[in-house]
């Protein structure tokens, strides 16, 4: 699946960019992993994958699915995802349940902690309580938040940006009053996402990893055109935007 979801990710969009200063904690955690990031769009699981598979390729990963979801898209249920009732109070109690099956060494669980899809600019970010309850199951859990978002640069094809936040211990976060776990998980997504934003908003490659690349250019009869006439005159073909353009030839 991981194969599958790089391959549709380069062919639908241009880019998955880590960022340089967002890089996720070692792979030697003691105990397991709960990644818990922003849910701004359709194509986070896809990019959850693409990380887990990547970045933590000797953990079992899992993560929370809306029953009704997982219903539709039953695949994901076969790597890892599992279901949660998110319109009914039993919901909770199922996501608990699971949870304190999967949290044990060498395995991670990724959550979209906002439950909705939400724009990557709203604040507050209003994670659910759930995500915090998890410092009781699991104390030796290491809690990444992780940053998502999307955005057109250069390429016809949008770019995905993720970064990882800085880590806090499960036993820290017990340490704290229920109310103010989630309070300090919110605020360390929260600086997450605004220091992604700004890398984003400042359009520097540069400050970015590429883990995954799509396909250049516009395609189709434009780009056998410049082909040719790149070909023509011995230079390579470049069809990525920001290429210098040939003679005679025209910025898209």
């Amino acid at each position: 699946m991981v194969a599958y979801f790089d391959r549709f990710l380069r062919r639908h969009l241009d880019a998955l960019r880590l960022a340089r200063w967002g890089l996720p904690p070692g792979t030697q955690a003691p105990g397991p992993i709960v990644v818990y990031l922003n849910h701004p769009a359709w194509w986070d699981a896809a990019v959850v994958i693409l990380l887990a598979g990547r970045l933590y390729p000797d953990h079992d990963s899992h993560a929370p699915f809306d029953a009704k979801m997982l219903e539709r898209y039953g695949v994901f249920s076969r790597i890892g995802a599992f279901p949660v009732d998110l319109e009914s109070a039993r919901g909770a109690a199922q996501f608990l349940k699971a949870s304190r099956g999967i949290l044990r060494p060498g395995h991670m669980m990724w959550i979209t902690a906002q439950g909705r899809f939400a724009d990557v600019r709203q604040r507050p970010l209003a994670l659910r309580a759930g995500v915090a309850r998890l410092a009781e199951i699991a104390p030796e859990a290491l809690f990444v938040p992780l940053a998502l978002e999307y955005a057109f640069w250069d390429e016809r094809g949008a770019e995905a940006f993720a970064a990882f936040g800085a880590p806090i211990r499960g036993i820290d976060l017990l340490a704290l009053p229920r109310p103010e776990r989630l309070a300090r998980l919110e605020a360390d997504l929260t600086a997450t996402l605004d220091r992604l934003s700004a890398d984003v908003v400042a359009r520097d490659a540069a400050r970015f990893t590429v883990l995954t690349s799509g396909a250049k250019g516009v395609g189709g009869i434009y780009d056998a055109w410049r082909r040719l006439r790149s070909g023509l005159a011995g230079r390579r073909f470049d069809p990525s935007h920001r290429a210098e353009p040939a003679p005679g030839d025209e910025s898209p």
